[in-house]
This record gives structure tokens, sequence and C-alpha cells, in this order.
């Protein structure tokens, strides 16, 4: 299923370079893997955040 964003484009030129450059088959691929793995790290910093309530919950942290 295709969703269409709508993004500035200056946005856009910047990412259509960064295909350009980076050897990327579309700019849809492109996208589509900074989405990636910008949910990733936002995976991880969510992670880290329930491992330190854990650990304020345990009182190792205030």
């Amino acid at each position: 299923m295709a969703t269409k964003v709508t993004i500035s484009d200056e946005l856009r030129d910047r990412a259509q370079r960064a295909v350009d450059s980076l050897g990327y088959s579309s700019l849809d691929e492109f996208v589509a893997h900074c989405l990636e793995n910008e949910l990733k790290r936002l995976a991880l910093d969510e992670s880290d955040q329930e491992v330190a309530d854990q650990l304020r919950g345990l009182g190792y942290l205030e």
C-alpha cells in the first residue's frame, strides 16, 4: 500500500541529492530507509527510558 506524504520542495530536493550521491534506486527507497532508521532509533530511546524507569523504581536512580 502506497501512501503519499507532503514535504517542502527544498526538503525533496535535498533528499533527491542524497539519493543521487548515495546510490539509492529511488527517492521512495531513500525515504523508507530514513524512516526505518529513525523509527529504530526512537525505539531504542524508548527502551532506554523504560530501563531508566525500572532502575528508578528499584531505587537505583533518582
